[in-house]
């Protein structure tokens, strides 16, 4: 039996929200709205839009979508739009990005949004708790790679070499299809995550999620006091902070830390942080 999704609590897609990153074609948002009905979603975010979301193309496109339209979340910002998540994954169209995270295709990495290990009725009602985001580039160039850098983990759908770029609207309908899919299976398969990377062994493969994963919020936080940190104890230099932050991000979505050992991390370094400031009288070792 597949999964009651007219119950909150039964329902782990509540809580995933659709992220779109400055979004330039009302039809395409209109056309997302509706998909996004179709499959059971409804946290709408628009990143500084750039088209009217409740235009008449948008509205005719939804058509009995117009209640995701009306309430979408409309922010500034991509980290306004992520607060409060714990997990993140972003899309990508550049299958050649500089970043040091595997590529993998939503079938295999958008279960880990929504599922927490089994399908108990305490694990599903914890996943059903647990606020995802699911991010999407702009139409014309995607998402930089300071974009990408909120995202845990990235998804790439493979298409044809002879036109490999999608729709946005196509890109969200698929993903969302396979977030729709991965929770109504037949009673006897059970929700379970698909493995955390197909990429080759030597690329970095991501950590379990802990019980109690640090919010959005706080890790940026964390991110934030570090580079202030490093700058000022001269191990980072403002013009290669950017590329050396990438790599500590990463050691840390590695490592998949729980809320506490982002505090306790925070902890140091304001510990460090007191002690630079203390005088150090002269000839004391």
């Amino acid at each position: 039996m597949p999964n009651d999704l007219s119950n909150p609590l039964s329902n782990p897609l509540s809580n995933v929200r659709i992220v779109l990153m400055e979004p330039a074609g009302a039809l395409n948002v209109g056309s997302i709205a509706r998909i996004m009905k179709n499959m059971e979603l409804r946290q709408l975010v628009l990143v500084n839009p750039q088209c009217d979301p409740l235009s008449d193309e948008a509205r005719k496109m939804a058509v009995h979508a117009a209640d995701v339209l009306e309430s979408a979340l409309r922010v500034q910002t991509l980290p306004e739009a992520l607060q409060g998540c714990h997990r993140v994954i972003a899309t990508t169209g550049r299958s050649d990005t500089t970043l040091k995270i595997p590529l993998e295709p939503p079938r295999s990495a958008l279960p880990w949004l929504i599922a927490a290990g089994t399908d108990s009725t305490a694990d599903v009602a914890a996943s059903a708790s647990t606020n995802t985001a699911l991010i999407f580039g702009r139409e014309d160039r995607g998402l930089t790679n300071q974009e990408l850098n909120y995202a845990q983990r990235l998804v790439y759908i493979p298409s044809s070499p002879e036109y490999e770029s999608l729709n946005l609207a196509q890109a969200v309908a698929i993903c969302c299809y396979e977030l729709y899919s991965s929770i109504n299976q037949p009673s006897n398969q059970p929700l379970t995550p698909a493995p955390p990377t197909v990429s080759p062994p030597s690329s970095p493969a991501i950590a379990a999620v802990p019980e109690n994963p640090p919010t959005f919020e706080a890790v940026e936080a964390y991110h934030q006091q570090l580079e202030a940190l490093l700058l000022r104890i001269g191990y980072l230099y403002p013009h290669t902070a950017a590329s050396r932050m990438e790599k500590l991000r990463r050691l840390l979505q590695r490592s998949s830390p729980s809320i506490e050992e982002v505090a306790m991390l925070r902890g140091i370094l304001r510990q460090v942080e007191w002690a630079l400031g203390q005088t150090v009288p002269p000839n004391v070792p």
